[in-house]
């Protein structure tokens, strides 16, 4: 696929459902007794897979245009299902559907594509067994996973680092375990497992970094409706502030605060949006934002994200890389190990891709850092099969000198299918 270069973008966006949310919704619906409404669901690939999983667990599943019902007699009910079953590309899936096998009286197999049996396993696997579960893994850390469940017992467990899919893991065995499971955070992490516990009437307390659940859990089914995808936002967000005829509107956008730090980066660079229709969607903060053309941030933007503001944004680094090159003050990111363990090697593959289209960028074990005010001359970019890396450098293609060739542009259907019909939508 070709992405030219354009000189302005407008309009409204109706952006998708959040996908982490849907993940947790679906799988909490999964385990409520009755039949659980989620409208705004994503219709992500990943989140499909998240559903397909729940089916073979003996859930029932309906898709409706506005999203998904779940029809289910409760997590005590879950049956051995027939086959392994397929994560696919979600490395979320693979960990949050491991806490259900571990508390659940029968042996299983759980795995995923090329991508997410490379991903290490160990964080979940750690306390998963300390809760009385047996995992095999490959090598002792990556899918295939064969769990044995049983009767689980709560556990205390520091997380060894910042994880909201580990933490969220065990809080979920937490609901299906006797007694009382307490994470502790040593960073914040995105919290909407934690908002929606309450909901499906889950013994939940949180006191500072200590997020308890009580188990087991008599959990009830809800009536659900999730925000749009702040992640999916943040490639429209960028483009508005490197394109100078842009004025954007990104309509029912979620702005949980454990996922929005880089609005607040924006702010303090003194970026020109706007946020109305504040209100809420099951404890999720939702807004219409409207934002436009801002020089003030490529002058003032921070020159290196690190420590907590990673944690918020890590999602986001890919197409902050292509901001990164417009910066006066250039781009540093360090502290991001962990971004070499997703759907591929985000620190190489966004390198790689910046150095394809002309950008001078310097690689380190932990990020990489990009010398500021540099041109994107355009050329070939390799996705990676990683639906971030293709929106991140699509966004590249509309400031590029000449056309972006993406090698893979349908990876995008991981996160955010309709991505390149939105963006032809705003074109000038």
């Amino acid at each position: 696929m070709l992405i030219e270069p354009t000189t302005s973008i407008g309009g409204e966006i109706d952006l998708p459902g959040d996908k982490s949310i849907s993940h947790r919704y679906a799988v909490l619906g999964a385990m409520a007794c009755g039949t659980t409404s989620i409208s705004g669901f994503s219709r992500s690939r990943d989140c499909e897979s998240t559903l397909d999983c729940l089916r073979e667990l003996g859930t029932d599943i309906q898709r409706s245009d506005n999203g998904i019902e779940i029809r289910s007699l409760g997590w005590e009910r879950f049956q051995q299902p027939g086959k392994p079953l397929d994560a696919g590309n979600s490395g979320t899936t693979i960990r949050l559907l491991s806490a259900l096998l571990a508390g659940s009286p029968f042996a299983s197999t759980i795995q995923g594509d090329t991508s997410v049996n490379r991903r290490p396993m160990r964080r979940i696997l750690t306390p998963l067994s300390r809760m009385g579960a047996t995992i095999l893994a490959q090598n002792e850390d990556y899918p295939p996973l064969r769990v044995t469940g049983t009767q689980l017992t709560g556990i205390e467990y520091p997380l060894p680092v910042a994880s909201a899919q580990v933490k969220s893991c065990v809080l979920l065995a937490g609901l299906m375990a006797h007694g009382e499971t307490t994470v502790v955070e040593p960073i914040p992490s995105r919290d909407h497992t934690e908002r929606a516990l309450p909901f499906f009437n889950a013994r939940f307390t949180r006191v500072n970094q200590h997020l308890q659940v009580t188990g087991p859990a008599s959990l009830e089914a809800a009536t659900m409706q999730i925000p749009g995808d702040f992640s999916a936002a943040v490639f429209f967000i960028v483009a508005a502030l490197l394109i100078p005829e842009a004025r954007l509107c990104l309509r029912g956008l979620g702005i949980n605060p454990s996922r929005t730090g880089l609005l607040t980066l924006l702010e303090n660079s003194g970026a020109e949006f706007e946020t109305t229709n504040l209100r809420e969607f099951n404890a999720e903060p939702v807004c219409d934002l409207a934002i436009r053309f801002s020089p003030e941030v490529l002058r003032n933007f921070p020159p290196e994200i690190s420590g907590e503001w990673l944690t918020s944004m890590i999602d986001e680094i890919p197409v902050l890389a292509v901001l990164g090159t417009r910066l006066d003050k250039g781009l540093k990111i360090r502290g991001g190990e962990e971004l070499r363990k997703k759907e591929s090697d985000r620190i190489n593959s966004v390198v790689v891709n910046l150095r394809n289209l002309g950008v001078r960028v310097e690689e380190f074990p932990d990020g990489f850092e990009i010398p500021p005010n540099q041109q994107i001359q355009g050329g070939k970019v390799q996705t990676f099969g990683d639906h971030r890396i293709a929106m991140a450098f699509a966004v590249a293609g509309l400031v590029a000198q000449e056309p972006v060739e993406l090698d893979e542009p349908s990876c995008v259907s991981i996160s955010f299918p309709a991505f390149f019909e939105t963006l032809n939508s705003i074109r000038g």
